[in-house]
């Protein structure tokens, strides 16, 4: 059996980058059954779920999925879709690697670290009520179970990296119950973990150092909160959405994501930047064994750049998404 990996379109931008990410992969030789799916807003305007059951029972059989950003409907809040996907697969881990692309301008070069966030709890539970009239409280939830679970999979992923160092970035000097069960529970599994070296930061000091020489760190571990900004500010700090891709873990599931996109009325039709979605699919070939053409699509996405005459708009040229998959197509060795 081949390649099944399911696709998740979840509008705007998202139905430029795809058919361009899927002939990009298709022109490197990697022959992939795509099991694709609506979601989000598209899936809304033809009458569906903005998460289908049968989205959902796909990539639980496959066990894989490439994930464009899920667009909301305006008006009223209708709750995060990408947010409720995670929780609907049980998702427990974002790894988002951070690291220059050659040939996309920066404000740092030789980056290489990995922000590894937990996604189950912390105040992403929107657990919250309003007191009284004009004061409200919202409650950040850190359970012992969730953070060894978290720990346990971030070690191993740095090791299996082959990374040296795990920092714990945290504020438990300020929430000493909340933080402070986050930080013991890291302090126990580094201890199943030797050959790992071990710092602990705290957030607004780790943001500091990541603006003033971003090439100290190495891995980076943190809850829920934290881990949406550090790894945006990680990713401005690599180049923008050119360079940042996300890969979220469950139980038997593995999904890469894009985490920007915006609307064609906002982007223009075909003029969405391929390469958010197809960093996330690079890192998905390299998971399942396709490291050659992985490679050889990562090289013609940098001589591309490198060579600097085929760009899309945000990348400070005029092409269109179409031109700018040609380009990576027939750069490909």
């Amino acid at each position: 059996m081949g390649l099944r990996v399911t696709l998740i379109q979840g509008g705007g931008a998202g139905f430029d980058q795809v058919p361009a990410v899927q002939r990009i992969v298709s022109a490197a030789g990697v022959d992939i059954d795509w099991e694709e799916h609506l979601a989000g807003l598209p899936s809304l305007e033809r009458g569906g779920k903005d998460l289908p059951e049968e989205l959902l029972r796909s990539v639980r059989s496959t066990g894989l999925a490439l994930k464009t950003k899920l667009l909301s409907p305006p008006g009223p809040p209708h709750g995060n879709p990408n947010v409720r996907f995670r929780r609907e697969l049980g998702l427990y881990a974002s790894v988002r690697p951070l690291k220059n692309l050659r040939g996309l301008p920066a404000h740092f070069q030789d980056v290489d670290f990995l922000v590894i966030r937990e996604l189950t709890e912390d105040l992403y539970t929107a657990v919250e009520h309003e007191i009284v009239p004009g004061v409200v409280q919202s409650i950040k939830v850190v359970t012992e179970a969730a953070c060894l679970r978290f720990f346990r999979f971030a070690f191993q992923w740095a090791q299996a990296a082959r990374r040296k160092m795990v920092h714990c970035v945290h504020k438990a000097n300020i929430l000493k119950l909340a933080d402070g069960l986050f930080l013991e529970t890291f302090r126990a599994t580094a201890r199943e973990f030797p050959e790992l070296q071990t710092r602990e930061i705290i957030v607004d000091n780790c943001c500091m150092q990541m603006v003033l020489r971003p090439q100290q760190f190495d891995v980076l571990v943190m809850g829920n909160l934290y881990g949406d900004l550090v790894s945006d500010l990680g990713a401005g700090i690599v180049g923008g959405i050119s360079a940042t891709a996300g890969i979220n873990i469950g139980e038997g599931v593995r999904v890469y994501e894009c985490f920007h996109g915006g609307t064609r009325e906002a982007i223009g039709v075909d003029r969405a930047n391929p390469l958010p979605l197809l960093l996330p699919a690079i890192d998905l070939l390299e998971s399942v064994g396709q490291a050659e053409p992985a490679r050889r699509i990562l090289a013609a996405v940098e001589h591309v750049l490198m060579e600097g005459r085929v760009r899309t708009v945000d990348l400070g040229g005029r092409a269109s998404t179409t031109e700018m998959a040609n380009a990576i197509i027939a750069a490909l060795a």
